[in-house]
């Protein structure tokens, strides 16, 4: 029974979750106690649901771009054409880590304007360094056996990448993945002070109007769907070691 204990859990979160989103209303009693004043209770600005998956397209847009850009990086300085890059490689993928999210904003909104590119700016540049740091890790601790065994058995560069290094980097690098979406996902809700469509609406809305009720909505939409993410990605990160593993063996 407790084997089955942590799926469960997570199966009810995913019901929760869905059913909140969809049908908030049904919740409205559970926040009730929250609001003063008679203010309201669920969100009537805006779709929840509508919300979440604007949320969620911003994060993935900019997840997958920072991962585009930040592997590229390790193979180029991974490379003993580019090894000599390492270092400014590192020095562009911290800027994101330098200035705060807010300032990433401000900076960009006079470049770009309102909504959801500074956002995605910001969001691409804080996700640069963990894939970036990760992907550089696997493709540097790969055992030295396999690939003298990938050069003997006369792979190209190219078939030495694609076939034995990144493969069996992958862990490492959904790793990085991981943490990057995790950090994405919080630093989204900010997003909406520069006219972005995010949970951070919700949340923004709340403290403007001193509603703890629609704090709450926004911050544990956000939340759920963090843990629910990163538990996923654990999963997919475990079941590729496994299976690089195995290949290996």
């Amino acid at each position: 029974m407790k084997a089955w204990l942590p799926s469960l859990l997570r199966l009810a979160l995913v019901v929760l979750l869905v059913a909140f989103v969809t049908n908030p209303g049904w919740f409205e009693p559970l926040l009730k106690p929250l609001t003063e004043n008679n203010a309201p209770v669920i969100y009537n600005q805006g779709s929840l649901l509508t919300l979440t998956l604007m949320h969620l397209r911003i994060v993935l847009i900019a997840t997958v771009a920072a991962t585009i850009i930040a592997v590229a990086l390790a193979i180029l300085v991974t490379r003993p054409a580019g090894a000599e890059f390492l270092a400014l490689s590192r020095s562009l993928v911290n800027i994101g880590q330098t200035f705060p999210p807010v300032a990433v904003l401000a900076l960009a909104v006079p470049a770009v304007g309102f909504g959801e590119k500074p956002t995605l700016i910001a969001l691409f540049l804080y996700g640069l360094l963990p894939i970036f740091e990760n992907a550089l890790t696997g493709l540097t601790t790969l055992p030295a056996n396999v690939m003298e065994a990938a050069r003997g058995a006369g792979m190209t560069g190219w078939q030495r990448l694609t076939k034995v290094e990144l493969p069996l980097s992958a862990p490492i690098i959904l790793g990085g993945i991981r943490l990057s979406v995790v950090i994405s996902l919080a630093t989204a809700t900010i997003g909406s002070t520069v006219a972005a469509k995010t949970l951070g609406e919700v949340i923004i809305a709340g403290l403007l109007s001193n509603n703890l009720a629609f704090i709450l909505q926004g911050g544990l939409i956000v939340a759920a769907l963090a843990v629910l993410i990163y538990d996923g990605l654990s999963a997919i990160e475990r079941y590729t070691a496994r299976r690089m593993g195995r290949e290996a063996e």
